[in-house]
């Protein structure tokens, strides 16, 4: 059987500079569980990165995905000749200050009409406008009955200011996306602006932002699977992701998958977006081992923290060798 997964989201010019100081210039966001997926699914299947990018970056996008036999490339389009350009500066291993200089344009409904024939979609927005809610229900509607759409709330969580600055914001319209999502990851901090009080006090939100405690997440997730949602999966930073979903009693599960263990952090960069690449690849032939899933996904959000390029990514048999050492089986 061969298996199709879409990648939807940007391919931005990312300038980062490291906690360590390192100067890093390479295409970002997508690229990432684009490159990984087409490594674990050699010989299985194809991805295909649905996209828009600036004119001058055709050649290299190109350059770099037609290296692999598996990626499709029909779905970058630049014909409104305009894409994400974004500079990182990391002040530790897991925070950032960012800037936006360049905006593509949002996926739209025509945009997919190529890969409705995916078994997996992945929506992997950094903004809140990338891939809008209309897509995301067009998809919906028109992909095949045993399809799924895994969607990362990076994207909704993140505004930008009119002088290019990435700041937070709350998914207050949250509840109108969810009955087109089958799995919502998220990390820690985005969590916290999904999951809000309904009143604040007058002065409360001038204070340190607070993550979510366990009780919060739990009730969080309580209230997005009631809403229909098949899983939520809660990234946390460093110690692995809390899984939640419904047994076939509906009865809320709550499983703590541990990180893969690395001995060196180079470059976060893309781990979020190569953990829903590993997300969509666990869910391919086993549809409801969340669990199983999220190894996957650690593995490949471990595997990117390795180096400054694309090579970090392994082959399935090298991938599984690594779920098998880090958690048995």
């Amino acid at each position: 059987m061969s298996y199709k997964i879409a990648v939807l989201g940007p391919i931005p010019y990312d300038h980062i500079t490291t906690s360590k100081g390192m100067k890093i210039v390479k295409y970002g966001c997508a690229t990432h569980p684009v490159i990984a997926l087409a490594k674990l699914m050699e010989g299985i299947g194809t991805v295909a990165p649905v996209t828009h990018i600036r004119k001058k970056d055709t050649a290299a996008v190109r350059e770099l995905l037609g290296a692999y036999d598996n990626i499709e490339l029909e779905t970058i389009f630049d014909e409104a000749d305009q894409g994400d350009v974004i500079q990182l500066r990391f002040v530790d291993q897991n925070n950032r200050l960012e800037k936006q200089t360049a905006f593509m344009p949002p996926i739209s409904p025509r945009d997919v009409q190529l890969v409705l024939d995916s078994d997996v979609f992945v929506g992997v927005p950094i903004s809140d406008y990338e891939v809008p809610l209309e897509t995301l229900r067009y998809i919906h509607a028109h992909r095949k009955p045993d399809a799924i759409t895994i969607f990362d709330a990076h994207g909704p969580t993140t505004t930008v200011t009119t002088t290019g600055d990435r700041l937070r914001r709350f998914w207050v319209e949250r509840d109108l996306w969810l009955p087109y999502i089958d799995i919502l990851k998220m990390n820690i901090e985005e969590a916290g602006c999904c999951w809000f009080k309904k009143e604040y006090a007058e002065d409360e939100l001038t204070e340190t932002y607070q993550e979510l405690s366990e009780t919060d997440m739990a009730d969080f997730a309580r209230y997005v699977l009631n809403l229909g949602l098949k899983a939520l999966c809660i990234t946390l930073d460093a110690r692995g992701c809390m899984v939640y979903s419904l047994d076939a009693q509906g009865e809320m599960k709550a499983d703590f998958v541990k990180s893969v263990w690395v001995e060196e952090v180079i470059d976060t960069t893309g781990c979020g977006d190569s953990f829903a690449g590993g997300l969509a690849f666990g869910l391919l032939e086993d549809r409801d081992n969340y669990v199983r899933a999220a190894q996957f996904a650690n593995a490949l959000g471990a595997l990117r923290t390795q180096g400054t390029t694309f090579d970090v990514f392994r082959t399935r048999a090298e991938t599984e060798e690594i779920i098998r050492m880090s958690y048995g089986g």
